[in-house]
């Protein structure tokens, strides 16, 4: 199956707003350590943005598209399409990310929980798309899979440590995972330009998730509520304040080079 702009800008796009939440942590983390942590975290997902938004811009320029076809906002000067046309200028109904990772950070337990979702996705896609047909998609995955793994288990610690922690560290991971589980199920959606059926992913994040909350004292909250819309540009009203900070520079002064 042809790999599409479409698909490789909803990967990256979730690649890319993780990073953003992530690094908003600098400074502020429980421990010194964990600013670095997350730091890097948020480093390999904006890695992994950047390969995936690149390759995104070449399909678009070779299939004959403009800046302006694809960002809204672009000014008339800017026409070549680049990761940063497409970081920077679109709107957020261009944005093609799942509304988990634009979600708030809120307390240290919420971003723990959405780094544990979103790593035990990742994995399994990743691991998937390295042996896709797609060479350079392949080589992406790969690389990705390798970090992804890494995002899991740090996840997983702070998960169990704050779970069969404290009583009132327990209240907040419990809180936390089930104000974050809905936003879950928008992952495993059908998408049909996805060389990886969404779908088939579901069995392993369980896998990775379900013994984590078993040893954390956590129960898996039930399936129901399952807000969705990210992957068709329709999201929350938080990505907008999101973009607004993460573009201002670029919008402010458009073209400019250190």
């Amino acid at each position: 199956m042809t790999v599409t702009p479409g698909y490789l800008l909803a990967l990256g796009d979730d690649a890319l707003i993780a990073a953003q939440r992530l690094g908003e942590w600098a400074a502020a983390a429980p421990e010194m350590e964990e600013d670095i942590a997350l730091a890097n975290i948020a480093l390999d997902q904006l890695g992994a943005a950047r390969l995936l938004l690149s390759y995104a811009a070449e399909e678009l320029t070779a299939a004959g598209r403009t800046a302006a076809d694809v960002a809204a906002s672009a000014p008339p000067a800017v026409t070549e399409l680049t990761e940063d046309t497409l970081a920077y200028l679109r709107d957020d109904r261009e944005y093609r990310n799942c509304l988990l990772v634009e979600l708030p950070n809120g307390d240290f337990a919420v971003t723990i929980a959405k780094l544990l979702f979103l790593s035990a996705y990742q994995l399994p896609l990743y691991a998937a798309l390295s042996g896709c047909a797609d060479e350079r998609l392949a080589a992406i995955g790969a690389k990705a899979r390798k970090e992804s793994a890494y995002h899991l288990d740090h996840a997983a610690l702070w998960t169990v440590r704050l779970g069969d922690g404290t009583e009132e560290s327990h209240r907040r991971m419990q809180a936390a995972v089930d104000q974050v589980w809905p936003y879950t199920h928008e992952l495993f959606a059908p998408e049909p330009e996805a060389p990886v059926d969404p779908a088939g992913l579901r069995a392993a994040f369980l896998g990775a998730v379900e013994p984590v909350l078993a040893e954390a004292t956590l129960r898996r909250p039930d399936d129901g509520w399952a807000p969705a819309g990210g992957r068709t540009g329709v999201h929350t009203e938080h990505l907008s304040y999101l973009l607004a900070e993460m573009q201002v520079l670029h919008r402010a002064h458009p073209g400019a080079r250190w």
